[in-house]
């Protein structure tokens, strides 16, 4: 079996883990005042890959929780991936050289394709490209504007040009707890080549049990935030069930 990781998220807003539902920023729910106390916990209950999202930096186009996230990434033995924001080099490489493993790149791959490819050009894997959908057509800005580009097509053309890693959400599911699109994730792996990451959605360990059985097809780990935070989902006992592969 391919391997496949489970992404425990942290979303950051005003410094604290937050989570919102479908975007909607006048839907936020405060899980924890203290990100790193809560980066720490996933670290001990077998997290092997920490997700981290500055929704603040999303909204503003630019990092603005780095120095928090720094923190955190000394705080945690483990690799943490983080986007929100990221428009330019300059701020890839402050995250990077804040210890940061792999930046995510959403909004700016729709809209700034020269950024993009420069950046890939010069990290390679240690980028990976956020692709938000809504209806099949990638959404940015925070899930605020729908463009009329194709999420597979944009995934195809970005593996042309060095992506390695894709994160694909499906707005719909996200934070409603409804289980994740496992045909549109696996389509999106399929189309592109590539490694995807499934986000938003996985509301039960079934749900990640699902997603890893298509290891093989690419789907190469999902994102689990509010399923944990609920108590939906418990981390320790979901890793355990997916290295076993059992359903």
């Amino acid at each position: 079996m391919s391997s496949f990781t489970i992404y425990p998220a942290i979303d950051i807003r005003g410094g604290k883990c937050v989570r919102l539902v479908q975007g909607d920023y006048a839907r936020e729910t405060v899980y924890n005042e203290n990100p790193i106390e809560v980066a720490k916990s996933w670290e001990t209950e077998g997290g092997s890959y920490i997700h981290l999202v500055d929704l603040d930096g999303a909204k503003a186009g630019q990092p603005v929780n780095a120095e928090l996230i720094g923190q955190i990434a000394k705080a945690v033995q483990v690799p943490v991936q983080v986007g929100g924001g990221l428009r330019s080099l300059a701020d890839v490489e402050r995250l990077l050289g804040l210890g940061v493993q792999r930046v995510i790149i959403g909004t700016a791959a729709i809209e700034d394709r020269e950024f993009t490819e420069a950046v890939l050009g010069r990290y390679g894997d240690r980028v990976a490209i956020g692709i938000d959908a809504r209806n099949g057509l990638v959404a940015t800005r925070g899930w605020l504007e729908t463009s009329e580009v194709e999420a597979e097509a944009l995934a195809k053309e970005l593996a042309s040009k060095g992506a390695e890693t894709f994160i694909f959400t499906d707005i719909s599911r996200d934070g409603m707890m409804q289980g994740p699109n496992v045909d549109a994730i696996v389509s999106l792996a399929q189309a592109s080549g590539r490694t995807v990451i499934a986000s938003g959605g996985v509301t039960v360990q079934d749900d990640l049990l699902r997603l890893a059985e298509h290891a093989a097809e690419g789907v190469g780990g999902a994102i689990v935030g509010k399923a944990l935070y609920t108590g939906n989902i418990r981390l320790s006992e979901a890793v355990a069930a997916v290295q076993a592969g059992k359903r």
